[in-house]
């Protein structure tokens, strides 16, 4: 071994190790600055049709005067049905207090969605997005797919799967929480 490869490899394993070390602490600590203080994203603006046929709903004729919960769900999908009572539960919870749910029925027939809200006793307002043109533009990869817009039009919270509605209490206290103030 020559000298020159010798010390080529001490430096190597006595400063390469730290240079990375330091570097990884500090884009960590980048990384948690940036994400700290990152507004969440903004809610795509939409209007949809409710189940009825007969009214439309903007979403910017409500940023800034409800809360949104965003429930993306279908007849068929299991989870959604095990879910329709708990839902139905926080809507009735958080009604009158500036949070409005909307199940937002996707790739589903109006007559299957019209025989789900009779079956499950649906208190809050049921659109339909057959082809996803909604649903696409908040991010929807399966259903339930839960998001809430706050006052401010952000998507404060984005949800796939069933831990939606054991979390969206504690997000919904919070928001009404820092709404109050």
């Amino acid at each position: 071994m020559t000298f020159r490869s010798s010390c080529s490899r001490s430096f190597t394993r006595a400063i390469i190790p730290s240079v990375f070390a330091r570097a990884l602490a500090l884009l960590s600590l980048l990384a948690a600055i940036v994400t700290s203080s990152e507004a969440a994203p903004a809610a795509p603006g939409f209007k949809i049709s409710l189940l009825d046929g007969k009214t439309s709903l903007d979403s910017r004729e409500l940023i800034g005067k409800t809360v949104l919960v965003l429930r993306f769900q279908a007849s068929w999908c299991r989870p959604c049905v095990r879910e329709s009572q708990a839902l139905a539960q926080l809507a009735e919870r958080y009604r009158g207090r500036g949070i409005e749910v909307l199940a937002i029925h996707v790739q589903d027939a109006p007559a299957d969605v019209q025989r789900f809200v009779a079956e499950h006793r649906v208190p809050y307002k049921v659109a339909l997005d057959p082809r996803l043109s909604v649903g696409n533009r908040f991010g929807f990869r399966g259903t339930p797919y839960t998001v809430v817009v706050d006052l401010r039009g952000e998507m404060v919270a984005r949800i796939h799967g069933e831990s939606a509605l054991t979390r969206l209490p504690r997000i919904l206290d919070g928001l009404l929480a820092k709404n109050a103030k």
